[in-house]
């Protein structure tokens, strides 16, 4: 009976060392043809894509047409517009009207009614109307007050006030002048002044001297024309 050599552990002659049978050759080949089959697979995908890609750009150059790159526009600096001058000169001429059209040497008591009041009513007023004055029947809307100016600051203070009053529609103001207690010998010379300088104001219809409540003789109730009647 024939002995059985045992495995001496030796790969086969001609086979390269870790091959211990042709199994294990046939299965490395079989690896590396995988390999190649999934690069020729990644590679054919690669290429798809890109000429997708191509005919797509081409598709929408196509639909568009041609086309140029959008001018840049030049800046635009933008700066405030400067404010308008103030109309210094138009102030000094009314300014100057004003301080012509009223005038401290106009005689009030050839105009004033002789009553214990010294009202004022232009030709043409009716007595009523101050009769109204002096019991409260027309509501005062503004008042100014000439306390503690000069003769000069009151008149152009006064000038303003009755201009502007008359020109937004006002009817009945007071203006308090002050009954003088604190001038030279107690002369209510303000008062006076005042009494002159609304009598030459064509806005002016008539005024009286106001109820203890309003001022008293410190202060006076004027009526003014209605605008557009001067």
């Amino acid at each position: 009976m024939a002995r059985v050599k045992a495995d001496s552990g030796k790969p086969p002659a001609g086979l390269r060392p870790g091959l211990r049978s042709l199994a294990d050759l046939k299965q490395i080949q079989q690896t590396l043809a995988a390999e190649r089959e999934r690069e020729a697979a990644a590679d054919a995908l690669r290429l798809a894509a890109e000429k997708k890609r191509a005919a797509e750009k081409d598709l929408f150059s196509r639909a568009i047409g041609a086309t140029e790159p959008l001018r840049r526009k030049a800046s635009v600096v933008l700066t405030p517009e400067p404010p308008a001058p103030i109309p210094f000169q138009h102030q000094l001429d009314e300014q100057r009207v004003m301080r012509e059209s009223i005038s401290d040497e106009f005689d009030v008591t050839t105009l004033l009614d002789v009553d214990d009041a010294m009202s004022f009513r232009r030709p043409g007023i009716g007595t009523d109307v101050t009769r109204k004055l002096r019991a409260g029947e027309w509501s005062i809307q503004r008042q100014c007050d000439l306390h503690g100016l000069r003769s000069d600051e009151a008149r152009e203070a006064l000038g303003a006030f009755i201009r502007t009053s008359h020109r937004q529609g006002i009817r009945c103001v007071r203006v308090v002048h002050g009954k003088g207690l604190g001038s030279p010998g107690k002369m209510p010379v303000l008062k006076t002044k005042t009494q002159r300088w609304l009598i030459q104001k064509i806005e002016v219809l008539a005024f009286v001297q106001a109820k203890p409540a309003e001022g008293g003789a410190g202060a006076l109730v004027v009526l003014l024309a209605p605008v557009g009647r001067q």
